[in-house]
């Protein structure tokens, strides 16, 4: 079968890989009808989240048809089409249990401390490979899969899979409030998926943070305040807009790439540079940096633009050696600071019927369709962030 294949940072190759079989009798095989490229696994090809094994397929998010089954699978049959939540988990260990299934005790064969396991992912969470591939085998499959409506289309689906639940978590750990003001920093698809979210949870007033024209025509469409912090200082003119009082919460939408000295957070690095030069040590401007070296820039613009006893909500990537946090202007106001990865199944079922009623539009956000021969291009041009690339489903 066809599947994306990490060689090294910069060095990714569509090429021949076994089709996957089952190894467990709660295993399923799916075959992939869409997948689609995130901005985390660009922190991969780009290195700046170190770990990934050479050989591993990679990406997180798909849809698919189910082809076998192990006889544990109980809940699911031969046939029914599914999305994939990104994280993987057992279902019934307590973290599962109560929702956490990003934290599950067992799905990452490392151990419970090893942390959340996920498709495509760096050694450390599992591995497992990855969804851009024409099939998959999904572990723990009777709580790993969900079945979908048929009036569900694939374009809807393959943002269940991720980048949907991610936002709506990220909005509900900012504890929005009907009329509170949220500051939503990144507007790539998790920061457009996160307004559309606040504005669900009646959040008074939603200010977006990029410098991408297009990107922040898109939030302005959506009815958010734009920011465009290549021309102004977003922290002093959000203070200026909120009567010096701030936003009563923040999300950080961009991640581990808003971290580097120079770098432009939501609008990064050159993949072209990266293959050339390859070196993990490198940030996307190609100034060595050191893990933990810099304070995210997304991160403090938050605490400075938050009002006091405010809430910020992490869900941009960070790898765990990152280790730079700006705690001292958090304590002194009484900030409080929620953070994590996505546990995708538990959303999943509440955003369905959200998406089917149309109470929540995500069709902005899906701005290109590629098919599997062109996907390397597709990762060119995602990374280059150019105008119109928001979003891209790679179908099968």
């Amino acid at each position: 079968m066809k599947a994306v294949v990490f060689h090294g940072v910069g060095d990714i190759r569509l090429e021949d890989r076994p089709e996957p079989t089952l190894k467990n009798s709660t295993d399923a095989i799916v075959k992939i009808t869409a997948s689609a490229i995130c901005g985390t696994d660009l922190h991969f090809v780009r290195g700046t989240v170190p770990g990934l094994k050479k050989g591993t397929i990679l990406g997180h998010e798909g849809v698919g048809v189910i082809e076998e089954i192990g006889e544990d699978v109980r809940n699911l049959s031969v046939g029914d089409r599914v999305v994939i939540p990104s994280t993987i988990a057992c279902g019934y260990c307590s973290y599962c249990r109560a929702g956490y299934y990003s934290q599950c005790d067992n799905a990452n064969p490392h151990g419970a401390q090893s942390g959340t396991s996920f498709y495509g992912g760096p050694e450390q969470t599992g591995p497992f490979d990855g969804l851009q591939a024409e099939k998959a085998r999904v572990p723990f499959a009777s709580v790993n899969l969900y079945k979908l409506p048929d009036d569900i289309t694939d374009d809807q689906a393959i943002l269940l899979s991720d980048i949907f639940p991610t936002a709506y978590f990220g909005a509900d750990m900012a504890n929005i409030k009907p009329g509170h003001s949220v500051t939503i920093f990144g507007c790539g698809p998790v920061g457009q998926l996160a307004i559309a979210s606040a504005k669900a949870m009646q959040a008074g007033r939603i200010f977006a943070v990029s410098s991408r024209p297009d990107r922040l025509e898109a939030a302005r469409r959506q009815g958010a305040e734009v920011i465009n912090y290549e021309k102004e200082d977003p922290v002093e003119k959000i203070l200026e807009l909120t009567g010096g009082i701030g936003t009563d919460s923040a999300i950080d939408a961009v991640g581990v790439d808003a971290k580097c000295p120079h770098n432009h957070g939501d609008e990064n690095s050159d993949f072209e540079r990266e293959q050339k030069e390859a070196a993990p040590e490198q940030n996307p401007d190609g100034e060595l940096w050191q893990p933990g070296d810099a304070p995210s820039q997304a991160i403090r613009w938050a605490i400075n633009s938050l009002a006091k006893a405010g809430t910020l909500s992490i869900i941009g990537v960070y790898p765990p050696n990152f280790e730079t946090f700006p705690i001292g202007l958090a304590m002194n106001r009484n900030l409080t600071i929620r953070m994590g990865n996505c546990p995708h199944r538990k959303y999943i079922p509440l955003l369905i019927p959200l998406v089917r009623s149309g109470a929540l539009d995500t069709a902005g956000v899906l701005t290109k369709d590629e098919d599997m021969p062109s996907i390397i291009d597709a990762y060119k041009e995602f990374d280059k962030r150019e105008s119109g690339w928001l979003k891209a489903e790679i179908t099968l």
